[in-house]
């Protein structure tokens, strides 16, 4: 019976590191004048908490995200004489494309609770990439995703309920013949539970 009740305890605290949790988020380019891309998400998450101090805490998050955008180039110059075919492919850029973009994202948070049912934090995170299209600006295939976001959080039970301003990088490290990327602005809601 002592060994049962010691099994339980260890188990129910190995559980506070962990919560699971679901996001959707949206966002669009910056401004400018070469193309336009417009995006929403879904994303399943794992934080891990791997250390707590005083006043912080640090967490692991791994994230499969599914990304839905579209996109359109703007500047018919963006497409250089050099590019074989150059003529033919500014007038299939210049349409409107659906962009599919399946990630793994991996991703470490400093976090500040505020009280006992607030936090704020920051997140960098990376990982690879599958997209579906091949644009002026990206090829088609693997690829990877860079995340700068700060967040604020609360917690009611064992929910917590997240906001999620963020900026992100697309691009291929030069893997592809394109890499000039997508830099988006986006806001993400999320939800989590610690079991």
């Amino acid at each position: 019976m002592l060994f049962f009740v010691a099994f339980q305890l260890q188990a129910q605290e190995k559980n506070r590191n962990y919560r699971i949790g679901l996001s959707y988020g949206f966002g669009g380019e910056f401004s400018n004048t070469d193309y336009t891309f417009e995006n929403h998400f879904y994303k399943v998450q794992l934080y891990y908490k791997i250390k707590e101090s005083r006043n912080f805490q640090y967490e692991v998050l791994v994230q499969p995200e599914i990304n839905f955008g579209k996109h359109q180039l703007l500047n018919y110059y963006f497409v250089k004489p050099e590019k074989p075919d150059f003529e033919q492919k500014r007038i299939e850029y210049m349409k409107m494309k659906e962009v599919m973009e399946y990630v793994l994202n991996i991703g470490f948070v400093v976090r500040k609770p505020i009280g006992k049912m607030c936090s704020i934090y920051i997140l960098g995170s990376v990982g690879p990439l599958i997209t579906d299209t091949e644009t002026e600006r990206m090829s088609k295939g693997f690829a990877f995703a860079d995340v700068l976001a700060l967040g604020f959080t609360v917690d009611y039970n064992k929910m917590q309920f997240d906001l999620r301003p963020s900026l992100r990088h697309v691009s291929n490290a030069g893997l592809g013949s394109s890499n000039a990327g997508y830099n988006t602005k986006n806001i993400e809601f999320g939800i989590s539970y610690q079991p």
